[in-house]
Order: C-alpha cells, then sequence, then structure tokens
C-alpha cells in the first residue's frame, strides 16, 4: 500500500514511519511548512520549526523513503492562526492543535495524498481507527493512556478515517522511544513538544496583541452582582477557570477565579470557585462519528484534554448542535474548548463548547 506520512520530526511520526516502512508498504514522509521560516526558529515556538523539517528529512533519509516539504502557510494561517487569535479576541478559550489535526493534516494532507496516488494518510497520532461489522469506521483511544490525543480528533469524518492510520496507537509510549533507538533514527531521544507551536515563549496573550491590537482594552472584573472589584487589560488575558494573575482580593480570604468572559462589556466576571462547577452545557459545530443519535445517549464526555471524562447524557439538537447533561458537577467549562463524547474508548463524537 501506498501511504503518505505526516512527518513533523518528533519521535512519534518518525516512528510512524520507520513502522510502516518496516511492514513493507511504499511510504512517502510529507512535512507541512506552517509559516515563514525566514527568521529563524528563535521566532516560534518549539514544534514545525526549521529545526523539525530537517530532523524530518534526516529520518526519511535514515529509513530510505522520499521525502517533500509542502508549504501550508495559507491554510494553516486560515484556519488556526486566524481562528486562535479571533476566539481568545472574543472571550473564548481556544484549541488549535484539533482544528489543525482535523482541518489542516487530514482534510488538506488527504488532498496531497490523493496527488501522489496514496491510499492512506498516517499520522504519529496516539489513537486507533477500526472497522465495526456494519462497515462504519471507528476512532479510538490510543493504548497508553497518558499520551492519548483522540480528543483533538473528535472531527474526523467517516471519509477521512477511513484512510487514517495511527501506528503508534497500538504502543505505550516507551516502547516507541525503544524502538527509535533500535533503528537508530535520530531523533530518538528529541524532547516532545510542548507548546503552541506558532506562540513564542508560549506568551499568547501578547501574541494576540500583536495580531489584533484594540483587543488591549481596558475593562472591568466584576463580581456576580455586578459590583465592579477593579480593571484589566483586555478580556483575552483570562481564560474561565482562572486563578493566577488577577491581582484581585475578596476581602473574605476566599480565592477568585474566573467565572465568565463579557467581551461587548469588557467584563471579566470573578467569584468562588463553587460558582465554577455547572451540570450543562451545549455544543456547536458537533461531528458525529457513527451517526447522529435519535435520542438521548449515555456517554463519558470530556471537557479539557486532560480532563477526565464523565459520565453525562447527551442530546442532539440538530443543525450540528447538542446539549450535554452531566450526573455531577464539572469545574470550569470553558467556551471555545471542545468537549468530546466517549463509549468506552470508543470517541461517539464531539463539538465546540458555547
Amino acid at each position: 500500500m501506498r501511504i503518505v506520512v505526516a512527518m513533523s520530526g518528533g519521535v512519534d511520526s518518525s516512528v510512524a514511519a520507520a513502522l510502516l516502512a518496516a511492514e513493507g508498504h511504499e511510504v512517502i514522509g510529507l512535512s507541512m511548512q506552517l509559516y515563514d521560516q525566514s527568521e529563524g526558529q528563535a521566532s516560534f515556538g518549539s514544534c514545525c520549526s526549521i529545526d523539525d523539517l530537517h530532523d524530518a528529512r534526516r529520518v526519511a533519509a535514515a529509513i530510505d523513503i522520499p521525502h517533500y516539504i509542502v508549504n501550508f502557510e495559507k491554510q494553516f494561517n486560515d484556519q488556526v492562526v486566524s481562528n486562535f487569535v479571533r476566539e481568545y479576541a472574543s472571550g473564548r478559550t481556544p484549541l488549535p492543535c484539533a482544528h489543525c489535526n482535523s482541518d489542516l493534516k487530514f482534510a488538506t494532507l488527504a488532498e496531497r495524498a490523493r496527488g501522489f496516488g496514496a491510499d492512506a494518510v498516517a499520522t504519529g497520532h496516539y489513537a486507533r481507527v477500526e472497522c465495526d461489522a456494519g462497515g462504519r469506521y471507528r476512532l479510538r483511544r490510543g493504548v497508553d493512556g497518558a499520551k492519548d490525543q483522540s480528543y483533538f480528533l473528535f472531527s474526523l469524518t467517516q471519509e477521512q478515517l477511513a484512510c487514517a492510520v495511527f501506528p503508534v496507537g497500538d504502543l505505550p509510549k516507551d516502547e516507541v522511544r525503544a524502538y527509535a533507538r533500535r533503528r537508530h533514527l535520530p531523533v530518538a531521544d528529541k524532547p516532545d513538544s510542548q507548546e503552541i507551536c506558532f506562540i513564542p515563549d508560549n506568551d499568547y496573550r501578547a501574541f494576540v496583541t500583536r495580531s489584533v491590537p484594540e483587543a488591549d482594552r481596558e475593562g472591568s472584573f466584576v463580581d456576580e452582582s455586578g459590583r465592579v472589584l477593579g480593571t484589566h487589560g483586555g478580556i483575552h488575558r483570562f481564560t474561565v477557570g482562572q486563578r493566577k494573575g488577577l491581582g484581585l482580593a475578596s476581602g473574605t480570604g476566599t480565592p477568585m477565579y474566573v467565572l465568565a468572559l463579557r467581551p461587548a462589556d469588557q467584563q471579566v466576571v470573578v467569584g468562588p470557585r463553587s460558582s465554577l462547577e455547572q451540570t450543562h452545557l451545549t455544543a456547536s459545530a458537533v461531528n458525529w462519528i457513527v451517526g447522529e443519535p435519535a435520542g438521548t445517549l449515555r456517554v463519558d464526555a470530556q471537557i479539557r484534554h486532560r480532563h477526565t471524562a464523565a459520565p453525562a447524557a447527551v442530546r442532539s439538537l440538530g443543525d450540528g448542535r447538542a446539549e450535554i447533561a452531566f450526573d455531577a458537577a464539572q469545574v470550569a467549562i470553558a467556551p471555545g474548548q471542545a468537549v468530546v463524547f466517549y463509549d468506552g474508548d470508543s470517541v461517539v463524537g464531539g463539538g465546540w463548547i458555547d
């Protein structure tokens, strides 16, 4: 089988390519240039830099496969960076990795793969794809629970899952590293990226300010009754659930948390932790992987990447919207993040928190 592998220059995608090549597949490595590299790596984060592109090429040479760099700068800016800035400027908490993985790596890369006559697209994600008895493709969690990335892939369609391959999804991370060392891959001990690739020094506030200077407008901290408690330098500097960096004292000794953001009024609503607890949410742009349910469905719903999925009931509202009711209150449900529905370790669907 001819398979295109998205090679980021990290150990996971490198091992994915090496495993497929060892199985006898015709593997083609593609690396995505996502932003202007002319100023050098120091202008960007630690992922998808010029050094990463070089690492991907070194790995391709080591396992003897062809390697190409494709320019996705415009798509990346339109689908990921611009969305990130708009979301923060409008008082929401974006999830750029989910947009990058589904909208870019699969949708756009699949088009390029067809140009190579490839049958499938592989990545280094810790997730699994299986075809059930009815011929429907199911997305499942990766075997390594600590590295599972199925949360970021909830918007993949049946068509995309049909050509998706995740070679490391059945492996724990330590075995991936061990395999890379056995194969003498030059990235075997390369650290994992921990930050947003296009944000230098992980300072997203400064990035949004440079992109949208008007976002840096002064506003007010208010309590739940609307009483003004102080001022701030822009709502993009805050997210629901945030405690540190507020510079506020409650007067009662009770820690204050961000409860909500009101961009129209430039208000940051703060209050005690107990006020962060909610049992209901709605979501938009919902993708149902194996079909939209006719009634209420019992699931485990996950509201953040590192959040433990919690028992809930989900009901489709039509028009790509859904309502989720948790059995127990959840803390800091942040608009703009994804809520993903699981049946065991299978992704039922997911959408964007309103």
